[in-house]
């Protein structure tokens, strides 16, 4: 029983940082449409007006910040708006991996180190996700198509 236990807790581990990994990229619009949220229901929006105002902004946040890595020309331009998405992916990394070791490393400086490793892998992965979407040909270039002989 003590083993079940065990692997369930690996397994839980292992499913939260898939998600960890595969939601890093959302971090900017989840915390621009949680803000929008709180600031219409402080407004006096009601609880269902805030969560679509939130939901609305969030989904505007992702448009916008996709829509200017495709359409910039410019590679510095697209660097930044990756940036933007990256960075606070990389703090959520770290603070879920914090999370985690805390309860099973008692030293406060390999919580820190390991902390620091979460915040890198997850920032890397948020990165390639967000690169992902780089055209990096000029336009017009397409790639060869395989001719019969």
């Amino acid at each position: 029983m003590i083993v079940l236990a065990m692997l369930a807790s690996l397994a839980a581990i292992g499913l939260l940082c898939w998600l960890l990994f595969t939601l890093a990229v959302f971090a900017v619009p989840a915390f621009v449409g949680v803000t929008v949220g709180v600031w219409a229901h402080g407004t006096g929006a009601g609880i269902p007006g805030a969560i679509l105002v939130g939901a609305f902004a969030a989904a505007i946040t992702l448009a916008a910040g996709r829509l200017l890595i495709t359409f910039a020309r410019q590679m510095w331009l697209k660097l930044i708006v990756a940036a933007a998405f990256v960075a606070p992916a990389a703090i959520a990394g770290f603070y879920a991996t914090y999370g985690i070791v805390k309860h099973v490393m008692p030293s406060d400086a390999w919580q820190v180190i390991f902390s620091i490793i979460g915040a890198i892998a997850v920032g890397i992965t948020a990165f390639l996700r967000v690169a992902a979407s780089f055209d990096t040909r000029p336009k017009g270039e397409y790639p060869a198509v395989a001719r019969g002989t």
